[in-house]
This record gives structure tokens, sequence and C-alpha cells, in this order.
């Protein structure tokens, strides 16, 4: 089974990073906006427009409050199994990294899907290192 991960180092706090992973139907907006072009909810899962076009079902394993920890899976695409989740752990010195983990079959698609996770990263680093506050200065 082939694993991708992914790390995004932002400046914007782990509480107002968490609100926008938790946020299972904007990931379009709030989150990975133009990587998305759209999400739609059904019960329990969410409903993925990619900005290529693909559409993934992604059932929602689990969303934990505590660890700030969000499990997913997805039906449709290239892979037979696929299971992925993202976590926001607090920096020293303030900000956060977000932590995104996919694993999956068939390993041959492991070069699509890393090039899809980074360009989704990047989307992810835009958008997060615009929700951090700016102080004017004096």
């Amino acid at each position: 089974m082939a694993t991708i991960i992914k790390e995004v180092a932002t400046s914007a706090e782990p509480a107002v990073v968490w609100d926008a992973v938790r946020d299972i139907g904007a990931l379009h907006t709030r989150l990975v906006p133009g990587f998305v072009a759209a999400t739609t909810l059904e019960p329990g899962m969410r409903v993925v427009t990619f900005g290529n076009g693909v559409v993934v079902r992604e059932p929602i394993v689990g969303v934990d409050e505590v660890r700030r920890r969000l499990v997913w899976t997805a039906e449709g695409g290239l892979t037979h199994h696929y299971n992925a989740a993202v976590q926001v752990f607090p920096a020293s010195g303030g900000g956060c990294l977000v932590v995104w983990t996919a694993d999956f079959l068939p390993d041959l698609a492991g070069p699509t899907i890393d090039a899809m996770m980074s360009a989704g990263a990047a989307a992810m680093k835009a958008c997060l290192d615009r929700l951090t506050p700016t102080t004017a200065n004096p």
C-alpha cells in the first residue's frame, strides 16, 4: 500500500485552521479553493468536484475535535482503496502545521495522487496564510 504525506506550515492559528478543516462541505471556499471547484454534502459523506473535473465521493470516517483530526475515504477515481487524514498541530512560536496523509491502492496511482496532493497542499497554504491576522504599524 502506498502512503503519501504532505505537510503545510502556516502562520494561521490552529483553532482557525481546524475550523476550516472540519467544515467538510466547504473545501472549495474555506480550505482549498481552486484545487476543489465544488463540494456538496450527502448523508455521511461529501461529493467533491476537483478543479480538473474529477468527481469523487468521500465518506467521512471521523471528526476528532480533541485531536483536530479529520479522516475520510474515497469512492471512485484512480484507487480501489483510499483512506486519508488531515490533522492540525500547533507550531512552536505560533501558527500551525497541517499534516495530510493518504494511504491507497494500487501503488501505481502514486505519481498522480502525489501531484494532486502537492497542488492541494499549495492551495491550502495560500488559503490558510490569508487567515493570519495582520497588525498595523502604529
